[in-house]
Formats: structure tokens, C-alpha cells, sequence
């Protein structure tokens, strides 16, 4: 289990940078200037996606398809690698291959959300080749989708609970039976969610309390104010996602 450890060996609070930075004179998110961008900035973790091309590549980039940053009508899933490298993001930028930013940023930890099914294997293989399990969070809205990349797996992972195990806790800690929770999170090393909306509310000190017995940690995202920041990490959560790395930074340079 040391390398799941070693993925939390720094301080609280821990600033995620969702998407690397990304500010008016630099280029695109998910890009290799905006994760340099962050790491420069000083964030602990780089947050990103995996999509796969067309070809069976996978690639650090959020959307389906190509429309709102590419201005293409076409998904990333019906592109090819070589045909990607030739397509320009509306500030620029280009689209990376997961192996080439992980050999990159060797020395920075990445939360990876894998946003299809058709990804899982061959990231995971990519994780495994690199043999840089330490360095990475594994994180899905879909359960069975983290579990199978999980399970891929050739050394342990840290890993995020996905929408399900989430809402079960939640109400788990209304029993609040320690063991129950234990239970169901049994597979996952925190919690990455919103505050909540107008029927949940996550971003209360009972319930970051709850997590915190059962030996969950919590960050929120995509928090970008740093009066939420601060809030947050008052009431006990563990840290942030945030588009704003440098600002949460600042926020915290006095625990930091």
C-alpha cells in the first residue's frame, strides 16, 4: 500500500489545479503549458481527464468532442493521434498524450478522471508501463468504470469515489454507523465533490467530520473564490479543486 500513501505525503490544505492553470495570456486547459503553468505556480496535484482517440491513444482532454475548444464539430473518440496533433485549440494549444505528460511532469501527482469506458484499459496500461503508480489518483463519476481501472492496475492506486459510493455515504452518515461507512467506502481513499445543490449539502463541518472517522478525506470542487477556499478548509475539508491554483496558493501561504 506505500504507493497509495506516498500520493497524500504532502501537507493539508492540498491544492488540485483543475486542468493545469490556465489565465488570460496563457494557452489552453489540459494542455502541457497550462500543467507547467501550475506546477510553477506551486500546486501539489495537476487535475485532468482521459479521453482515447480514434487509434486507441489516450489523450488528457475533458470534452467528448472538439466543439467548444476546437471550435470541431467531431469527437475525439473519431480522431486519430496523428490527425489530433494537427488540430489547434482555439488559444493555440494542442492536445497531450497521457505518456508524454506523465514523463513530463515526472516529479507532479495527477488526478485522472477517466471519462469513458473505452479508455480504461489502455491508460491503465500507460499507468503501468511508467510504473508511476504513486503519482496518480484514479477518479470516475462511474464506480464500475474507477474499480475496473483499479483493477488494471499492476500496483496499488490512490482513488475517488464516484457519484454512487458518494451519495451512499451521505446517507450513511446520517445513522451514523462508523462501521457502515467503512463499508462503503471500503474501496476509495476520499471524496472529490461539489458543496451540493438545493436537496444535499456536502459542505457542512458534521458531514466533512463524518468522512474524516471513517478515514476519508474530502475536497471540493471547482472552487475559485478565495473566501470559499477558506471556508472550506475551515469547516475540515482536506482541500481543493480549483482553476485558480495560484490564488489558492496565495490563500494559503500562511499553513502551506
Amino acid at each position: 500500500m506505500a504507493s497509495k500513501k506516498s500520493y497524500w505525503s504532502t501537507l493539508e490544505p492540498r491544492i488540485f489545479a483543475h486542468r493545469g492553470l490556465v489565465t488570460l495570456d496563457s494557452p489552453d486547459e489540459n494542455t502541457v503549458p497550462a500543467f507547467r503553468a501550475a506546477v510553477l505556480a506551486g500546486a501539489d496535484y495537476i487535475e485532468s481527464d482521459l479521453q482515447l482517440t480514434s487509434d486507441g491513444v489516450p489523450v488528457l482532454f475533458h470534452d467528448a468532442d472538439l466543439l467548444r475548444v476546437a471550435g470541431l464539430n467531431k469527437k475525439i473518440s473519431q480522431v486519430s493521434w496523428a490527425e489530433l496533433q494537427d488540430i489547434r485549440l482555439l488559444r493555440g494549444g494542442h492536445i497531450p498524450r497521457l505518456e508524454d505528460v506523465l514523463k513530463a511532469f515526472s516529479g507532479s501527482k495527477f488526478n485522472l478522471d477517466f471519462k469513458s469506458d473505452d479508455v480504461v484499459a489502455p491508460a491503465a496500461a500507460v499507468i503501468n508501463k511508467l510504473r508511476c503508480h504513486n503519482r496518480v489518483l484514479v477518479t470516475s463519476f462511474s464506480d464500475a468504470r474507477r474499480r475496473r481501472a483499479v483493477s488494471l492496475m499492476d500496483s496499488p492506486v490512490a482513488t475517488s469515489a464516484g457519484s454512487i459510493t458518494v451519495v451512499l455515504i451521505y446517507i450513511a452518515s446520517y445513522v451514523p454507523v462508523p462501521a457502515l461507512g467503512r463499508l462503503i467506502a471500503r474501496d476509495v481513499d476520499c471524496l472529490q465533490i461539489p458543496v451540493g445543490n438545493k436537496y444535499i449539502h456536502f459542505d457542512t463541518k458534521r458531514f466533512i467530520r463524518y468522512c474524516r472517522s471513517i478515514d476519508l478525506s474530502v475536497y471540493f470542487w471547482t472552487i475559485n473564490k478565495k473566501k470559499d477556499m477558506k471556508r472550506l478548509v475551515g469547516l475540515g475539508a482536506a482541500g481543493i479543486v480549483t482553476d485558480k491554483c495560484d490564488l489558492a496558493i496565495e490563500a494559503f501561504a500562511t499553513s502551506l
